[in-house]
C-alpha cells in the first residue's frame, strides 16, 4: 500500500520544467558548412542529460592515457569551446580531427576534418604548404589556420600531430588546440556527427 501511494504522489507532481540549454546567452546554437550540408551545433536540450559510456571514463592507466600539458608546443595556442565553434565557421581556419580514422567514423566535431594524427606531418599540402624535396615550404602568410582536437584532455593524439607538423615546417603559431577533445564536447552536450 505505502508503495502504491508513493508512486501516485510522484506521478501527481509537475515535472520541473525544462529551462533552455544555450551555447552563450546571446548563442542557442551555431551553423557550421560540412561536406553533407550544413549542421546546427547546439547542445542537448535536456536539463538531466548526464554523459554515459566511454565518455565517462576518468581513470585510464598511464601510459597511454597520460593527461596532456595544456600546451602540446612552444607556439601553439590551448583554446576552449567558443573559439573551436568560432573556427568552424570561419572559412580560412580548418578543424582537424587527429584521432585515428575508425574513432572519427564512430562520432566527430561537425564540419571537423579527418587527419590522423600519423599522416599530419605527410598531409601539409592540403593546408596550404607547397611540396618540396625534402618536404615542404610552409609560408606563414599562405597556410590555413589549423585547430586540432582528439580524444580530451588524457588524449596525446593531437598533441603529437602538432608537434609533428611544427616539425615538418608548420609555423606553430598557426596551430590551435583544443585540448578539451571529445570527451569535453561529450560533457558540454554539445551535437556530434557520424564522420565522413
Amino acid at each position: 500500500m505505502y508503495r502504491l501511494l508513493l508512486i501516485a504522489l510522484m506521478l501527481a507532481r509537475p515535472l520541473a520544467a525544462q529551462e533552455p540549454v544555450n551555447i552563450r546567452p546571446d548563442m542557442p546554437a551555431v551553423t557550421v558548412e560540412t561536406p553533407g550540408g550544413p549542421v546546427e551545433i547546439g547542445r542537448i536540450q535536456d536539463n538531466d542529460n548526464m554523459i554515459g559510456g566511454e565518455w565517462a571514463r576518468t581513470s585510464r592507466p598511464c601510459p597511454s592515457f597520460c593527461i596532456q600539458p595544456m600546451t602540446p608546443a612552444p607556439g601553439v595556442t590551448t583554446i576552449g569551446e567558443l573559439e573551436l565553434l568560432q573556427m568552424l565557421t570561419d572559412p580560412d581556419a580548418v578543424v582537424i580531427d587527429g584521432r585515428i580514422r575508425p574513432e572519427f567514423e564512430a562520432g566527430t566535431i561537425p564540419g571537423a576534418v579527418s587527419v590522423p594524427y600519423t599522416e599530419a606531418a605527410d598531409r601539409l599540402d592540403e593546408l596550404g604548404c607547397e611540396p618540396d624535396f625534402d618536404g615542404f615550404i610552409c609560408e606563414a602568410a599562405a597556410v590555413k589556420t589549423v585547430a586540432l582536437f582528439c580524444n580530451g584532455p588524457w588524449c596525446g593524439q593531437s598533441p603529437s600531430a602538432a608537434r609533428r607538423m611544427i616539425e615538418a615546417g608548420y609555423p606553430a603559431d598557426k596551430i590551435f588546440y583544443y585540448r578539451g577533445g571529445m570527451q569535453v564536447w561529450h560533457m558540454l552536450g554539445f551535437t556530434t556527427v557520424p564522420g565522413r
